[in-house]
């Protein structure tokens, strides 16, 4: 199976979680953050169809690729689950893409433009995640406990964002180092605790950039591509 091209891998990164985080359009607990979490879709949308765009066509690489074509990490691919499963996911996700573009916006690699204007909106993501992680953490017996289960259950799948990627000219340990200060910092200011175990195990680590995908995923994308499908080449 061809290593995919650092652009493909980040805007599915981009593109996946962007959808998963409109699908609380409707459900979020306030209206603020109902405005918050679409902005934040917003934000991964842009990203990914500069990314996209520099693979191929972006309506056809989003619409028309099989699962198996799709080259984003297995955790944006989790279902959102209750509120403060979504912050831990979010949490993990965005401090990683933070540090991620820091690095990418000093290089000169293809998709380091990108990354030099993304660099101050996914600080915001991260903010964000941060935020939301104190309050639930250090709220109610009820909010600790889901926050603290939410961490626990995506754990998992973290290893992952720190393996090699063909084009990617980043130092993966300094990178797996920095994200791991940062959450462990936030997550101890939220009275909660860093999951214990392994990040990788043998079916997750880099198996979404492989194509191979979590159960979820296929049900996510049948649902974001069925429109297009649907009626091929119409227009607005």
């Amino acid at each position: 199976m061809t290593a995919p091209s650092p652009a493909l891998a980040l805007g599915d990164d981009a593109l996946v979680l962007s959808h998963r985080l409109g699908e609380w359009a409707g459900h979020a607990p306030v209206l603020e953050e109902e405005v918050a979490l679409a902005n934040i879709a917003l934000d991964l949308l842009g990203q990914a169809r500069v990314l996209l765009s520099l693979v191929g066509d972006e309506d056809e690489l989003a619409y028309l690729r099989e699962e198996r074509a799709f080259r984003n990490l297995q955790l944006v691919e989790q279902p959102n689950g209750d509120f403060a499963h979504t912050i831990a996911r979010q949490l993990y996700f965005s401090t990683y893409q933070t540090l991620l573009y820091g690095q990418l916006a000093s290089g000169d690699s293809a998709v380091a433009p990108l990354a030099a204007k993304a660099v101050k909106e996914v600080a915001y993501h991260q903010d964000h995640a941060e935020q939301w992680t104190l309050r639930l953490g250090d709220g109610t017996t009820e909010s600790h406990e889901r926050m603290q289960r939410g961490l626990d259950a995506l754990w998992r799948f973290t290893g992952e964002m720190f393996q090699p990627v063909d084009g990617l000219d980043i130092d993966c340990r300094t990178l797996r180092e920095s994200w791991t200060a940062s959450v462990t910092a936030v997550v101890g200011r939220a009275t909660l605790s860093v999951p214990d175990g392994p990040q990788t195990g043998a079916w997750t680590a880099g198996a979404g950039r492989q194509g191979l995908h979590t159960e979820p995923f296929g049900r996510m994308l049948a649902e974001m591509q069925h429109l297009h499908r649907s009626h091929p080449g119409a227009s607005w």
